[in-house]
């Protein structure tokens, strides 16, 4: 038997440290919770001072059983839970139940998972850290409270089977905002003039922005109709446009930080497609070990679930010797750490960053999943980019002057491209020709253009959870279980990436809205974070906090009770009978969208699918291709005839055929527009879609 034992949560984290530590110590893992509050009842007494009423998680008797066997036989426990809140509060538990000294220092923490930093940790435990815990029990007890008494509202009022969550709840009270803003927006028209040039053989536009007024420059009202643009182009001396201005500038472009949990999520979910769900599953994968050939099996980033932008001077200094040694001493910015933003308990861990800067993306190509290396190649050149020298721009603005009309062009032009050597963005450079002033120039056209104002866009993963993040709501590491309870409930749907609220999110967000106004908004969710982080910081009591809530909640419950609007969903009733027991069958929403389900529902679990065609023959064997809903709950497209045929695409085919391979074409929308691609991995053919 091994001297020490070690306890971690992961198989895969137990496994890689178990090679690093050695004989002397025996790396288990725990596989989930050991002790939690019980799923059958609201598990707090409120009564009793809000008492957490924790036991033993069902069917888990096993391996508590085990693990007091082995840390019995140990002459030293290691506590080495996940480095957070939620991982100190497991720690917590766990020496409960294996009956250890919360006085004892025994609780490691592993920010990164290399042989160095694992080591260190071991050698330098700490006492489990209770103000940590407490913030995460009131975390726990407060998201049990409001779920399970607002819950049984939602199935009397709405409907049987739905849920509320203190933080879900105004994660879907910020999509029907801004759903109902979309409904509400009426666009406005307006137009805009501009002229077209040829010089040098560069093609360049230049827009009308105002006029010359006794000598001054007077910017125009926004032109409101076709009328007024027109007379506008009348004024104009089509013939002559002078410069009567040049100005060159200098800008500069600074790298962006390094990694947080929420950046990381936004990111991956824009460059990659990645959902936040996905993100944080393959960020643990880094996390916990990957082998990489020779240096066998190491973590491969630092710990994913982190507010700070911090980096360890160790890793500045790897970063400052790559990017002299690969890019030149001009390239670097010298070093800089990023002092950590704000207080909270996240913020004491470093950004989320490779765990060594010379496992460049090239060198491990090799040993990782397609999804591995995407999302390390992004995390390394962002770290590496944040150590590395603004990128600068010439920027040139250019004005004309035709009958005392004034218009304005501007070029941008890359001067030393800096961090944008490896992280590149979507700006794009316009190059103009040289200009003198005073010299004229003659368009080759004048034109009008018609604008409507746009409203804002639906939130897609992305945008929520930078929204999240700024109004302060919850915590980074819980953005994805809230966007996958949102889907799963079916309170929203995603359309063209964007979320869109089903007519159950909308009637749940309805009832919240009216009757737990106070406590369902940004502002109230965002002083119960505050709160949270005071208790880390020992300015509050766990317990008064979840009091002061409580009180205020509970007078709000009475009320909503005793509500007699209508918010009711039903079933849509279909003129077709239950194959299986001859009941009417209904049209339902689940987690994988609309279904059609009996009626005798449970009694009856007979279900089928919607299928809705797109009208093109499968290029396999002739079938129509359909619509279809993946194990995880996306879109994407099928053979009718499956198994017998196995085509699919996550892209919408469009019935036309690639001029190279022969293949369908689909169409694919993301942020740099709408293209017409093929669906053939191996072929590149691409097109705008017009």
């Amino acid at each position: 038997m091994a001297d020490n034992l070690v306890i971690v949560e992961s198989p895969t984290k137990a496994k890689t440290i178990s090679k690093m530590l050695g004989s002397r110590y025996k790396v288990v893992a725990t596989v989930g919770h050991l002790r939690d509050l019980p799923k059958s009842k609201i598990g707090v007494d409120i009564e009793n001072n809000f008492e957490p009423q924790y036991i033993n998680v069902r069917g888990r008797a096993p391996k508590i059983n085990e693990l007091k066997k082995q840390a019995k036989a140990a002459k030293k426990v290691y506590l080495a839970t996940d480095p957070d809140r939620e991982g100190e509060a497991i720690s917590w538990h766990l020496a409960y139940l294996l009956g250890l000294d919360i006085e004892e220092a025994n609780r490691v923490e592993f920010k990164e998972i290399t042989k160095d930093f694992v080591k260190h940790s071991i050698k330098n435990p700490r006492k489990i850290d209770m103000q940590l815990v407490n913030a995460q029990q009131a975390r726990r007890v407060l998201d049990r409270i409001v779920g399970y008494k607002l819950s049984p509202i939602l199935w009397k009022k709405i409907k049987n089977g739905l849920s509320a969550g203190r933080v879900q709840s105004v994660a879907l009270k910020l999509i029907c905002d801004r759903e109902e803003e979309i409904r509400n927006f009426v666009p406005e028209e307006y137009w805009s003039i501009e002229a077209l040039f040829n010089k040098s053989n560069i093609d360049f536009k230049s827009a009308y922005y105002g006029e010359l007024v006794d000598g001054k420059e007077k910017r125009t009202n926004r032109i409101t109709d076709s009328k007024s643009a027109e007379a506008i182009i009348k004024g104009l001396d089509a013939n002559k446009f002078e410069i009567f201005d040049i100005e060159k500038k200098s800008r500069r472009k600074n790298p962006f930080m390094p990694f947080t949990t929420s950046t990381l999520q936004q990111e991956a979910n824009k460059r990659l497609n990645f959902s936040t769900s996905k993100t944080m599953s393959v960020a643990q994968q880094l996390y916990e070990g990957v082998d990489i050939g020779k240096e066998g099996t190491v973590g491969l980033i630092s710990y994913m679930r982190t507010d700070s932008t911090r980096l360890s001077s160790a890793i500045v200094g790897e970063a400052k010797n790559y990017i002299v040694s690969n890019y030149g001493e001009k390239y670097s910015n010298g070093g800089r750490t990023f002092e950590k933003k704000k207080a909270g308990s996240q913020d004491a861990h470093e950004a989320v960053r490779p765990s060594s800067i010379y496992r460049d993306p090239k060198s491990l190509k090799k040993y990782l999943s397609k999804d591995q290396i995407a999302l390390y190649e992004m995390i390394w050149n962002r770290t590496v980019a944040s150590q590395m020298k603004q990128a600068i721009y010439e920027v040139t603005t250019v004005k004309f002057n035709s009958n005392d009309r004034l218009f304005r062009t501007s070029g941008n032009i890359m001067k030393f491209d800096g961090f944008m050597k490896i992280w590149t963005t979507a700006e794009k450079q316009s190059e103009l020709p040289e200009f003198k002033i005073g010299e004229v120039l003659k368009p080759k056209k004048i034109e009008k253009n018609q604008h409507f104002t746009k409203s804002k866009a639906r939130y897609t993963e992305a945008s929520l959870v930078k929204a999240l993040e700024e109004d302060g709501i919850g915590r980074p590491s819980t953005y994805s279980s809230i966007i996958k309870n949102l889907l799963s409930r079916a309170y929203v749907e995603l359309e063209n990436k964007q979320f869109v609220p089903t007519q159950i999110g909308e009637n749940v967000n309805s009832l919240l809205a009216k009757h737990f106004s106070e406590i369902v908004n940004e502002e109230f969710t965002a002083k119960m974070e505050r709160g949270l982080d005071d208790i880390v910081d020992e300015k509050t009591d766990w317990k008064k906090l979840i009091s002061d809530f409580y009180s205020g909640f509970e007078v709000l419950l009475d009320k909503a009770i005793k509500d007699s609007g209508d918010y009711k969903i039903e079933d849509v009733v279909l003129d077709e009978k239950c194959p299986e027991c001859g009941k009417n069958l209904v049209e339902k929403t689940g987690r994988n969208g609309k279904f059609i389900g009996c009626s005798g529902f449970p009694e009856c679990k007979y279900t089928k699918s919607i299928i809705i065609g797109t009208g093109v023959e499968c290029p396999k064997c002739g079938h129509e291709i359909v619509e279809k809903i993946s194990k995880r709950g996306k879109l994407f497209y099928g053979c009718s005839n499956y198994p017998s045929c196995d085509y699919a695409s996550w892209n919408k085919p469009t019935g036309e055929r690639c001029p190279k391979c022969n293949d369908l074409l689909t169409r694919k929308k993301n942020r740099y527009g709408d293209f017409i691609v093929c669906n053939n991995e191996n072929c590149d053919f691409e097109k705008p879609n017009k």
